[in-house]
């Protein structure tokens, strides 16, 4: 099967048309996972990820990359994404693992838990950028999220379900403005870790964090004192 990964300079500009599945279904696969993950980049929290089986009977419309639609439709297709899907399942790995591990690690376990958390076994995947650890005919796809329906329905259910818990983080930790910026790099968030400095649900192995701090928190005691308090 020719891969579908390709360079970066080659990147053209895709259309999120479900094209892909439907080869993959005319090879055969009849059921087609698709997985994304989500705050990859943030200074704060978990890397979301989220996996999918559409089904062929109940389409969506308007599946684009997470990150091309704006909040609000996120979450009308959100809720369509879990009415009409055959599975969908969402997967989190917190700050203590990515910076034991590190994000690129902890990405692709996230990953890998959501696709192991679906209610029904998939025949092929296509992933977003990576390959996983599993037993399963498998492409990673540059771009997956823009390519594919799959894989853009997993982004917008990881996408809404981190920015909620986000919102959840705000409550406990407001002088960060995590509802603003959801954790990520801004000049708000700079401004607040100067003022404030971290706090254990941030990423010390990230340098913007790591800066601030320099002498971080036992990972291990980080990771029990998440546990105790991650928002229900």
């Amino acid at each position: 099967m020719a891969a579908f990964l390709v360079a970066a300079t080659e990147r053209p500009n895709w259309k999120c048309e479900g094209t892909l599945e439907r080869e993959l279904r005319a090879r055969g696969f009849a059921v087609i996972a698709g997985a994304d993950e989500v705050g990859r980049g943030s200074l704060f929290g978990s890397v979301v990820a989220g996996a999918v089986i559409l089904s062929s009977d109940r389409p969506i419309r308007g599946l684009n990359d997470s990150k091309q639609l704006t909040p609000e439709r996120r979450e009308i297709l959100c809720e369509r994404i879990q009415e009409r899907s055959v599975a969908w399942a969402v997967a989190a790995v917190d700050a203590a693992t990515i910076d034991r591990i590190n994000i690129y690690q902890a990405s692709r376990l996230a990953m890998k838990l959501a696709v192991t958390r679906l209610g029904r076994a998939a025949d092929f995947l296509l992933v977003d950028a990576v390959r996983l650890d599993l037993d399963l005919p498998q492409e990673p796809l540059l771009q997956g999220d823009e390519r594919c329906h799959v894989v853009a329905a997993a982004s917008i259910i990881a996408k809404v379900f981190r920015d909620r818990a986000m919102c959840q983080w705000h409550e406990i930790y407001p002088h960060y403005g995590l509802a603003n910026h959801k954790g990520y790099q801004t000049p708000e968030h700079i401004r607040a870790l100067d003022l404030h400095g971290p706090c254990l649900m941030h990423r010390f192995s990230f340098e913007p964090v790591r800066a601030r701090c320099p002498y971080p928190p036992d990972l291990h005691g980080r990771h029990a004192l998440f546990a105790a308090e991650a928002p229900a």
